[in-house]
């Protein structure tokens, strides 16, 4: 007879960071990627954001993968279907160490906290705010898909204190793969009522511009 196990084992996590940890930081952005992509490359979005005051902080999916059919291209993932449960704790303990090490000689409370996800990332930040270890001033969802809405992965009561914004482009081909991407829009807007939604006329992609309009 098969029979399914787990054990908890070390891994080596990667993550970039754009500014420095110093005296004196007033900003913080925690930026996770979606499906496919490489932190290291993610992260030069966010150009228009950084400054003296603000540090950019972009950790890496524990699992990659090779992207296209020459094995030239290589991407990473922050969850699959397949042993989702155990997904979910091990880059959750990942994400919340990071923070604690980043912000390890800070008083969290002192600092403005933006938590990104863009695409797969968004789910993962939600769950990530959702589990309750760390504090953020605001969640940008950046093109996130929740198949039954914000409730699976995040209770309205733990964005009270949060500013929420989801930004979609207006030709995003994700997007426009729904049945009808009014309604899901508005079932987002719902689940959440302080959501602020910003279209911008761009397809699946963090535009810089649109980026740095809505700080």
């Amino acid at each position: 007879m098969t029979q399914e196990h787990h054990m908890t084992v070390q891994r080596t996590a990667r993550f970039y960071t754009m500014g420095h940890v110093k005296p004196g930081l007033k900003r913080v952005w925690f930026v996770l990627h979606g499906y496919g992509q490489l932190a290291k490359y993610f992260i030069r979005r966010f150009d228009v954001v950084a400054d003296d005051d603000t540090l950019i902080v972009a950790p890496e999916a524990l699992s990659r993968l090779y992207t296209d059919a020459e094995y030239g291209k290589i991407g990473a993932s922050w969850i699959t279907r397949e042993d989702r449960d155990n997904e979910v704790t091990d880059y959750l303990a990942y994400l919340n160490k990071l923070y604690d090490q980043v912000l390890a000689n800070h008083d969290p409370a002192t600092l403005h906290i933006t938590i990104m996800g863009f695409s797969q990332g968004a789910a993962t930040a939600c769950r990530w705010l959702n589990a309750g270890h760390i504090r953020a001033d605001r969640l940008m969802l950046w093109a996130g898909f929740f198949p039954h809405g914000t409730a699976d992965v995040i209770a309205p009561e733990k964005l009270t204190n949060v500013a929420v914004t989801y930004v979609y482009g207006e030709k995003d081909e994700f997007i426009a793969q729904l049945p009808d991407p009014a309604a899901y829009l508005a079932k987002l807007q719902t689940d959440l009522p302080q959501m602020i939604i910003v279209p911008f006329d761009g397809t699946h992609v963090v535009d810089r511009e649109v980026l740095k309009g809505i700080l």
